[in-house]
């Protein structure tokens, strides 16, 4: 049986970036598909689900953000800046144009959405620059003026507040989460977890 994941994320979350390759080898590995559904999670997430902007949260929790994400850095050996430059950024311009890669392909969306978590975490790039995000395009072989005209577009506006309302509605509160046959998992710290669902018989 061909499993399905449900993969929400923030195109701009540093646990998405440190996370996301080893998801899609596994997924690639069991032969499962994915919903790639980039969503606004600091925006309309957040405010019904109890969580906070990083600049909110008491120190002791920055500080211990800040630990684990060089613990996890070190540990997958992944190229991670712990405070980038352009780090808080608005997620939406490069969650749209994801949403219109993923009309060509889920490979393609998967791609793009790496390029775009390793140009926020390890490259210091705006991702919520157009002509950064044009160029991201360019880097991977898309035809950037084509996507950038789909994701302006209402449409790809509208399934953008569409994903975030039904990550909403499965009980998303972070990013990123996985939902493997109705069970969520919450973290990139719970991939083993997922990889046993994906491995799971019917």
């Amino acid at each position: 049986m061909t499993r399905t994941v449900d993969y929400f994320f923030s195109t701009v979350s540093p646990w998405t970036y440190l996370g996301h390759e080893r998801f899609r080898a596994m997924c690639t590995a069991h032969g499962a598909r994915v919903n790639v559904r980039p969503c606004d999670i600091g925006g309309k997430i957040f405010p019904v689900s109890g969580g906070l902007p990083l600049k909110q949260r008491a120190p002791q929790r920055q500080a211990y953000r800040l630990a684990e994400l060089k613990r996890w850095r070190d540990y997958l050996g992944i190229p991670l800046t712990l405070e980038p430059k352009y780090f808080p950024a608005d997620g939406e311009p490069a969650s749209r144009l994801i949403i219109a890669a993923s009309r060509l392909s889920e490979d393609a969306a998967m791609a793009l959405t790496f390029a775009v978590l390793r140009a926020c975490w390890a490259e210091e790039r705006n991702v919520a620059d157009c002509d950064t995000l044009k160029a991201i395009l360019e880097e991977q072989g898309f035809g950037a003026e084509a996507l950038m005209h789909h994701a302006a577009g209402a449409e790809t506006r509208a399934t953008h507040d569409r994903y975030t309302q039904e990550a909403i509605h499965k009980g998303v509160f972070g990013a990123p989460t996985y939902i493997v046959d109705g069970e969520l998992f919450w973290g990139q710290d719970r991939l083993d977890f997922v990889e046993r669902a994906l491995a799971r018989t019917s």
